[in-house]
């Protein structure tokens, strides 16, 4: 008996052991099998909302925002051709597009409607956060022998192509290889300039004495615009940059909401809108478009060798030492600025170069679309018209470019190109007060063609 009851006892407790190690075994395995559910789950997480954010920012993007040529070529389908195209066809009765010489009408935009619905929307107000981290891309726009492309750092034109009497292409503006080189532009190609351009009374830390062309260090020409319409081809190719400029920005008072449109209209014709909205505050607005221009090709060399030009401007602003407007107006009859007449830049280019600009007082009615500039190059027999609703315009002939990389390997010298910078006349920064809810516009229009 006693041999009997040890061996169940022991046989009793071998059970209680393996079955002590079995239970063990499955709490590891458990415990395991959570852990690896665990970090399947996280990794699966992790990649889920990295891709969520790559979709986000693609959405953001809209699909049309592609660097290369190719892609637009593939995109005349897109979602956004669709988008504004009632807006455009509908208004044709309204658009005369300017195809006649005699522009006195009123200018009756294309895009008057196609911002209606962003007047309250606030969706803009963090447009300018981190603005170095978002993407500098490349846009186009085509129709018949005219190509513009553009750039969404400073909502800025890049290239412009028109062929020569001959149908040789030509890019006609000035500019620089890569769009990465924009980032550095202490020049302004093409670009959309403000909140407050020109030289005016001091509002801003940069400069002691005035507000210069460029709008502050930081101005709107450095900014990443936004893109919020784009068609690449058709009947109206259009494209829409936004850039909202918060109070304070360069010491401007106020919140201030900007749109920069361009389309190509009739034959050979690049329309500008730029408007700006002021939210909360009253604040100066005077937008420029920057453009250097040589209509013999960028790396023609001396513009004002080469080039004829005619201002309807018989008046121009009359400056201190600091080339700060006394408010005097002067009449150019007499003078080297006297361009009421189609003539060479080069007959008076000594007394031009010695000035930053000259500011004319423009003729006809403002706030009116008119012909103000003409411009020519005998050579390649490219003309381009300018018209506008402005008051004024600043002829600038391109002295502070000296030895500049530019396009295709080519240098940029002093006058290598001039900015044809219509705007606001008045030498007083409250000339242009926009105030809380109201609209500032100003309109250009630029016809190509050739001399017959």
């Amino acid at each position: 008996m006693v041999r009997v009851s040890v061996l169940l006892c022991f046989v009793l407790l071998v059970v209680i052991m393996v079955s002590v190690s079995f239970a063990e075994n499955n709490e590891v395995k458990s415990t395991d099998l959570k852990k690896v559910k665990g970090q399947e789950t996280d990794q699966s997480i992790t990649k889920v909302n990295d891709d969520g954010e790559h979709d986000d920012d693609h959405d953001h993007d809209h699909d049309h925002d592609n660097d290369n040529d190719d892609d637009h070529d593939n995109n005349h389908g897109h979602d956004h051709d669709n988008d504004d195209d009632d807006d455009h066809d509908n208004n044709d009765d309204q658009d005369n597009d300017y195809d006649n010489d005699d522009d006195d009408d009123d200018d009756k935009d294309d895009h008057d409607n196609d911002n209606e619905d962003d007047d309250d929307d606030d969706n803009n107000d963090d447009d300018n956060e981190e603005d170095e981290k978002e993407t500098l891309r490349v846009y186009e726009l085509k129709k018949g022998s005219l190509t513009v492309k553009f750039t969404n750092r400073g909502a800025s034109i890049i290239s412009l192509l028109f062929p020569d009497e001959n149908g040789k292409m030509e890019d006609v503006v000035l500019g620089y290889d890569s769009v990465n080189e924009y980032m550095n532009d202490t020049v302004f190609f093409g670009a959309t300039v403000g909140r407050v351009a020109n030289r005016r009374e001091k509002t801003v830390a940069n400069d002691a004495k005035n507000t210069i062309h460029h709008g502050g260090k930081k101005g709107f020409g450095h900014a990443i615009w936004k893109v919020m319409k784009h068609k690449y081809t058709g009947k109206k190719p259009y494209i829409v940059f936004t850039y909202t400029s918060p109070d304070g920005d360069q010491g401007f008072p106020g919140k201030l909401d900007v749109t920069a449109t361009y389309t190509l209209v009739g034959e050979n014709q690049l329309k500008l809108v730029m408007e700006a909205k002021a939210r909360e505050k009253a604040t100066p607005v005077n937008l420029v478009h920057h453009s250097y221009w040589n209509l013999g090709g960028h790396n023609n060399g001396d513009i004002l060798l080469s080039e004829e030009i005619q201002i309807l401007g018989s008046g121009y602003a009359h400056v201190d030492d600091n080339l700060i407007p006394t408010g005097k107006i002067l009449s150019v009859k007499g003078t080297s600025y006297d361009f009421l007449k189609l003539r060479p830049i080069k007959h008076n280019i000594n007394e031009i170069k010695l000035r930053q600009g000259i500011n004319y007082c423009l003729d006809g009615v403002a706030n009116q679309m008119r012909k103000v500039v003409v411009l020519v190059d005998k050579k390649s027999k490219r003309k381009m018209e300018l018209y506008t609703d402005q008051s004024g315009l600043k002829l600038y002939s391109g002295g502070s470019l000296k030895t500049m990389k530019g396009k295709n390997g080519s240098v940029y010298k002093a006058y290598s190109g001039l900015c044809l910078e219509t705007q606001s006349f008045s030498t007083a920064i409250n000339s242009q007060i926009v105030q809380p809810g109201d609209k500032y516009k100003h309109t250009l229009l630029f016809k190509f063609s050739i001399l017959p």
